[in-house]
Parts: C-alpha cells; sequence; structure tokens
C-alpha cells in the first residue's frame, strides 16, 4: 500500500510518518506511527492511537543518532532506551534524520536556557493583572525568537554538510581507481542529498518565519484599530449616559404632582427616548456585524467547492439550524418587548432561589450493623437507610431533565423540521448530563406524591410529576411553556442486578410537542448502569440507541450511546447520531458527548465504502461543513463535590415554597430531614411513612378483592404478597417483573392482586402517535393552586 509522501521537515513543527521498528528477534520489524514534537519522539500502533495510548517516547535532548545503512539508523539515550527504526527508502531516512537533528538541537537549546527561565518569567507574572494582551505580545515574541533560533540552526548545518560536501567532491578528483570511485560517489550523493533537505528546511524556515510575522504585524495594527474605535465608542456612551443621567435629575425634579407611572413617558419624549433609540441602533448595528461575520466564516468551510458556486447556497446555508437567525429574533423580541410591558417588571420581581444546600455528612456505612438490625425482623420491615441516598426524590430527578430547557425554546423557533430535530437531539443528550458524578439513590415517591416546578416567572414554563404506580413505580411527567412546546412522559424503572454492576431500564416515551409546527417527537431513554457496587467506588455510565420520530414527517435522529471501554480507543461518554428524512437521506450529523456537549455539521455529501463496519457492513462516509456547537454543559458550582454533586437547578428544587399541593416532594420529612444531615431521624421517619404507605395499600386492596369477589373477603394472601414486595421497592438491587394489563385502572402482577388506584391529575390514556397506553395530564393542578383548593389531595405524609 502507497503512503503519502512525507512533506520536508521544517524546524519547530511536528513532524510524523510510519517507521518499523524492531521488537523482538520473533516478530522482527513491526510498523509503527512515529511524531516528532517538541524535542521528544514518541510511537503509537496506529495514528487513531495518538489521542489516548502512547507506547514509547524518548528525549532527543540527551539522545544519540546513528546511521547503519541506507535505510536503517538508531537512537539510544545511553542504554536505558534504543530505538532500532528502518525507513522505506534511503530518502525517507534522510528526512527523518534531519528533522531528528533539527528536533535534538532545538530541545538542547531549551534545556540550557531552562536554567535560567525563572529569572526571565517572573517580570511577566507580576504583571499578568494589566490583562491577557501583554502575554499574548510576549509569547509571540518568543516564538518569532525561536524561529530566529532555527534560522541559526540550519544555518550551521548547511555549513556543515556543505563542508562535507565539499571535502566529498575534493576527494573524488583525487580518486583512480574504479572500486573507490562508486564508493566514494554514493558518499557524495548521499552528502548532496542531505545538503538538499536541509537547504529546503533552511527554506521552509524562513517562509514561516516571513509568514509568522507578517500574520502578526497585520493582527497587532487590527488590534490596535479595535481599540482606538472601543475607546471613541465609549467616550460618546459616557456622554450619552451623563445626558440620561441630567434628564432623570430633572425628571424626578418635577415628578413632585404626578405619580410615577405616569411621569416617566411624559418627560422623556425630547430627552431620554431619542439617546435610548441611538443607543438600541448602536447594539443593532454592533449585533448584525457580529450574525453577518459568523455566517460567513460558516460558510466559507469548504467541504467541496461545486457547493457554493451560487448565491442560493449562500442563502441557505447561512439560515442553517437558525441559530444566528434565532439569536437575532430573541434579541429583537426583547427589545420590542420592552416599551409595550415596563410596568411587569415593576409589579412582580424576580425571586432569587437558594445556591447552597448543608454538606454531606461525613457518615461511614457499617453494612454489618444494617444487617445485624434485621436478624429476626419480617422481609416487610427491613429499611434501606438513607445513607444511599440523595435528598431528591425520583420526581425531582425527572424534573431535571428540563435543567436545559433552552434548547426546546430555540427548537420552536425553527421553520425547519431536520433543524428542529437537532435541538431535540441535543435536548435529549443534555438529559443525561447531570448524571455522570451522581451515584446517591433518589428517594422512591410515595403513592400519589408530586412535584412541582414552576418557572413560569424566569423561563417561561411549568412542570408537574406525579407518582401514577408504586409497582411497577412509574411516574408521569407534563411540562408546557410559554414559548411553544409541550414535554410530557411517563417512565417506569426495571433494574437488574448483574454482581459487580446495576443496570437501570426504564421503560415508557417521552414526547414533546411543538405548538407551531406541530411537530410530534418520541423516544425513549437509554441504559443507565451503576458500577462497582460491590467494591469500589461507583460510577455510572449510559449506553444503547435511541430512535427520535418526528410523528407529522417522518424524520429521524438515531442516537448512539458508546458504553464505556477500556480498549476502546475513542473519547469516553461518546454520543453520535445522524439527522435523517422520511426518504433515509442524512441531512446533519450530531458527535459529543453525553457529559459535556454536543455539535452538528451539515452533510453536503454521502458515499458509501471505506472499512467495513459491524456485521461486513459498509461504513457511511458523511462530507460535512465545520462542526458547530448545539450544546455545552454548564458548570457544576461552586463546592458541589460537598453538595451530591447538585446542578443549579438540582440546588432549588428541594427549597421550600408556600402554596404547593399537600403531597408535593418538598414536604417529604424524611427527605426533609437528611438534607439537613440528620439522618437518623430521617431512617425513622422513612420507615414510618413506608408502613403508613402499606397500611393504606393493604386496605385499598381489601377493597378491589371485596369488589372483585365477596365470597372471598377474609382472604388476603394477594395483600402479603404485595406488602414483601413493598418492602423491596427501596432496594437499588430490585428486579422488577410486572405486567401492565390493558385496563386503565388495574395493574396486574404475578403475585396475583387488583390495584384500583387511580391518579390524581393524570389519566391512563392510549397515545394517538404511539399507540402505547400512558398517563396524560388532565389539568386543574393549576387552578387548584392559584385558588389554594387542596381538598381533594390524600394525606401521604
Amino acid at each position: 500500500m502507497s503512503e503519502p509522501k512525507a512533506p520536508i521537515p521544517a524546524p519547530g513543527d511536528t513532524y510524523k510518518g510510519w517507521l518499523f521498528k524492531w521488537t523482538n528477534y520473533i516478530k522482527g520489524y513491526q510498523r509503527r506511527w512515529f511524531v516528532l514534537s517538541n524535542g521528544l519522539l514518541s510511537y503509537y500502533r496506529t495514528q487513531a492511537e495518538m489521542g489516548h495510548t502512547c507506547r514509547g517516547t524518548i528525549n532527543l535532548a540527551t539522545a544519540n543518532i546513528a546511521v547503519e545503512d541506507s535505510c536503517n539508523f538508531v537512537i539510544s539515550n545511553g542504554g536505558t532506551q534504543t530505538y532500532h527504526l528502518k525507513a522505506s527508502s534511503e530518502v525517507e531516512r534522510q528526512r527523518w534524520i534531519t528533522a531528528l537533528e533539527l528536533a535534538k538541537a532545538k530541545a538542547f537549546r531549551m534545556q540550557a536556557e531552562s536554567d535560567d527561565s525563572g529569572d526571565e518569567s517572573s517580570p511577566p507574572a507580576a504583571g499578568q493583572g494589566g490583562g491577557s494582551r501583554n502575554s499574548e505580545v510576549q509569547s509571540t515574541l518568543r516564538t518569532l525568537g525561536s524561529k530566529v533560533e532555527d534560522l541559526s540552526t540550519c544555518n550551521d548545518l548547511i555549513a556543515k554538510h556543505g563542508s562535507a560536501l565539499q571535502r566529498s567532491l575534493s576527494e573524488l578528483e583525487g580518486v583512480r581507481l574504479e572500486g573507490q570511485t562508486s564508493e566514494k560517489i554514493r558518499q557524495v550523493t548521499e552528502r548532496a542529498t542531505l545538503f538538499r533537505i536541509t537547504s529546503n528546511a533552511m527554506i521552509n524556515a524562513c517562509r514561516d518565519f516571513l509568514s509568522l510575522a507578517q500574520a502578526h504585524s497585520k493582527r497587532w495594527q487590527k488590534a490596535l484599530q479595535a481599540e482606538r474605535e472601543q475607546r471613541v465608542r465609549l467616550e460618546e456612551t459616557l456622554e450619552q449616559l451623563a445626558k440620561q443621567h441630567n434628564h432623570l435629575e430633572r425628571a424626578f425634579r418635577g415628578a413632585t404632582v404626578l405619580p410615577p407611572s405616569q411621569s416617566n413617558p411624559a418627560i422623556d419624549n425630547k430627552g431620554s427616548a431619542p439617546v435610548k433609540g441611538d443607543a438600541s441602533d448602536e447594539d443593532d448595528e454592533n449585533e448584525f456585524f457580529d450574525a453577518c461575520e459568523d455566517v460567513q466564516e460558516f460558510i466559507t468551510v469548504p467541504a467541496d467547492p461545486k457547493y457554493h458556486r451560487s448565491g442560493s447556497n449562500v442563502s441557505g446555508i447561512s439560515s442553517e439550524m437558525g441559530m444566528d437567525d434565532g439569536t437575532t429574533s430573541l434579541d429583537e423580541q426583547s427589545v420590542a418587548s420592552n416599551p409595550e410591558s415596563p410596568q411587569s417588571q415593576e409589579v412582580v420581581p424576580m425571586r432569587k432561589r437558594r445556591s447552597r444546600i448543608p454538606d454531606k455528612p461525613n457518615y461511614s456505612l457499617n453494612l454489618w450493623s444494617i444487617m445485624k438490625n434485621c436478624i429476626g425482623k419480617e422481609l416487610s420491615k427491613i429499611p434501606m437507610p438513607v445513607n444511599f441516598n440523595e435528598p431528591l426524590s425520583m420526581l425531582q430527578r425527572l424534573s431535571e431533565d428540563l435543567e436545559y430547557y433552552e434548547l426546546l425554546d430555540r427548537g420552536a423557533k425553527c421553520h425547519n423540521s431536520l433543524e428542529q430535530m437537532c435541538y431535540v437531539a441535543a435536548f435529549t443528550v443534555s438529559s443525561y448530563s447531570t448524571t455522570v458524578h451522581r451515584t446517591g439513590k433518589p428517594f422512591n415517591p410515595l403513592l400519589g406524591e408530586t412535584f412541582e416546578l414552576d418557572r413560569a416567572q424566569e423561563s417561561g414554563y411549568r412542570s408537574l410529576c406525579e407518582q401514577v404506580s408504586h409497582h411497577p413505580p412509574a411516574a408521569a411527567h407534563h411540562a408546557i411553556s410559554e414559548r411553544g412546546w409541550t414535554l410530557r412522559q411517563e417512565i417506569a424503572l426495571a433494574s437488574k442486578f448483574r454482581g459487580k454492576y446495576l443496570s437501570i431500564m426504564p421503560l415508557g416515551s417521552i414526547h414533546c410537542i411543538f405548538e407551531k409546527s406541530s411537530n410530534h417527537y418520541s423516544w425513549k431513554k437509554v441504559t443507565t448502569t451503576v458500577h462497582n457496587i460491590i467494591v469500589g467506588k461507583l460510577w455510572i455510565d449510559q449506553s444503547g440507541e435511541i430512535d427520535i420520530v418526528n410523528h407529522k414527517t417522518g424524520d429521524r435522529c438515531h442516537l448512539k450511546f458508546a458504553p464505556y471501554s477500556y480498549f476502546s480507543r475513542d473519547v469516553a461518554r461518546k454520543v453520535t447520531g445522524v439527522v435523517t428524512d422520511k426518504d433515509g437521506k442524512a441531512h446533519f450529523v450530531l458527535s459529543g458527548t453525553w457529559d459535556e456537549k454536543m455539535e452538528y455539521s451539515r452533510v453536503m455529501q454521502s458515499t458509501r465504502g471505506g472499512e467495513n463496519g459491524a456485521e461486513g457492513r459498509q461504513k457511511t462516509v458523511y462530507q460535512t461543513l465545520k462542526a458547530k456547537e448545539l450544546w455545552k454543559k454548564t458548570p457544576l458550582p461552586d463546592g458541589a463535590e460537598n453538595m451530591y454533586y447538585f446542578s443549579t437547578l438540582a440546588l432549588t428544587l428541594n427549597e421550600p415554597e408556600e402554596g404547593v399541593a399537600p403531597t408535593d416532594s418538598r414536604r417529604r420529612p424524611d427527605q426533609r430531614m437528611m438534607e439537613q444531615g440528620r439522618w437518623e431521624e430521617a431512617n425513622a421517619e422513612k420507615q414510618r411513612l413506608e408502613e403508613k404507605q402499606r397500611t393504606v395499600r393493604r386496605e385499598r386492596e381489601r377493597e378491589a378483592n371485596r369488589s372483585a369477589s365477596p365470597s372471598e373477603e377474609g382472604k388476603e394472601p394477594a395483600a402479603d404478597a404485595a406488602l414483601i414486595e413493598d418492602s423491596i421497592s427501596d432496594s437499588p438491587l430490585k428486579t422488577e417483573e410486572v405486567e401492565i394489563a390493558s385496563e386503565p385502572s388495574e395493574t396486574t402482577y404475578k403475585s396475583g392482586h387488583q390495584d384500583n388506584y387511580k391518579a390524581m391529575w393524570f389519566e391512563r390514556r392510549v397515545d394517538p402517535a404511539t399507540g402505547e397506553p400512558t398517563h396524560i395530564y388532565t389539568g386543574g393542578y393549576w387552578e387548584a393552586k392559584d385558588q389554594g383548593s387542596w381538598d381533594s389531595c390524600p394525606d401521604i405524609f
């Protein structure tokens, strides 16, 4: 297989290529990928290993480079490391020798100067408060100085090889015997080749130095001009603010008769209003310039010249994803809405929510003490301690899916369903970003427990969750936004304990409906795996595949969550996806990680070929434009490691609020005690709540059995079996084996009992899009909250 011709090495650059390395007498020379950078020579088995697995590295500053024959050479650093290498040709070997000599000279020089680096670096360290611009200039000057040193090294090498070539030519003139002639000619040819390679390196170094100097010269000139313009704008803004301040003072002095709501518009007609108009015009010009610059940079990324041959393509690509247009429209809406509703901000102040919770106590967990307390007790009386939990319920964890609701807000503004699909896919992935460090188990909600998340004022949405079933544990969720989207889901959990790890399989579908376009999306969650259950530090992984379907247009997005593997060459927690239309044509490619960020790329062309994928299928190669960021995780707040690794939203979920339903998770006493660090009291309260729930359930099942078969009123085997099942419902190692009946009001289990429980705010129906039975919000909760009427709510706490 022919290799591409390696470029002539330039000093200071990274040099890469294939070489044959001697391994042992059994395998001999093996092909390896070598990388020469910063005075270090490293090698890998393949190019793909460069990101994670280095097989060996040698420092050239103390290494000795020796040539054995036309293709072989040896690199040794004094006995500890020795590389026997072989190039594919003599010319290739000369290229590597030249690059190694340049790198060795540079590394030796840097090592010699490292002793004085402390004195030279002290003044810049003391002056870092002046800004990053000075450090950037210093870095550029150091780079230019390094290039000058490279030129000096090349000059020395040219002089060395030139004198050697001259000696060889002089010796060639004095040769008379034919046997010596061939040997001398070979030496002259070799030294001439080496001289030519070094000369080319010198030329490349000069070219790099010149281009670098020119580029930074233009850059500094632009920076200086930008600073001058910024200074002028700041002076103009300061003058406008001074005038506006003067007008406001005069308006305040003359507003003794009129109320404040009437005085502001009348006084500023001639003064402050024109100033505000000028300021907004200047902001609009700046935003328009930034947006155009961003779009232009995006368009110039070359996929193939034929895709940029007409103006129509430019306009089509410039509106891609609606990111720039969406941002501009948001700014325009905010500017337009300010004059229309100036008094809304005065009437309803923004609520300040908490940013900390009590630190997690450092209580040691003694498994023997837990087992000792269980001796002699019935299985139904064994509680799981709160030591395994975090102070949030499963309903609150479900509401955390709305951490990055902005993705749905941006998706609601898209006119293209394929672009909208990208935002829905990013929202799907973002819901897992909060789980990467969250090894604590959430509280199992009691039957009928609810949780509301009212963020209409801050974020424009309202969310409601309710525990609609206890066996299997199932929760229904409904969220609606003023910005044109609705999210609903019903999630039941099934788990399997495999000894070393616990697999949690969410059952049920998630639906997202956009009001403006009537696009209806649905998808399911992937499997969550908790590793090191018995021994070691707990860690969480997400794996599986998600198919997001647009039931209106037929568009699809296939997302793949790669499971973690120690031997994998890919980045950890990797997620990839492809957005296709109803005909299967790919339009966007998604890539990223579920704990950090997601990017999208527009597909310009797709071909099948190349290496075979799994099961012998050919991989599809997508030719895309430059990737753009779609979603990025918000950093955790300070001290999150002491607060159960909660995000900013999670810290506010259990914050006490007035007016919530009496069944709300915020009112759960054992959860509140655990948050406050009173774990012993929380364990006792948790056991009381579980016993109360069992009692209520037994009564409900007696009523159900009595109505179903009046002749068997005295028999309660089903209730006893349900009690045993209920006792282990809080265990993280539980495996559910249930079958949901087709009747909306009944759930049939392998134990044979019936439960006629009906949810308070949700009703079980068949989803028209997927045909699956699910709980759908029936309304009435927010109206009951406005009226403060909670008489119909059960007493579960």
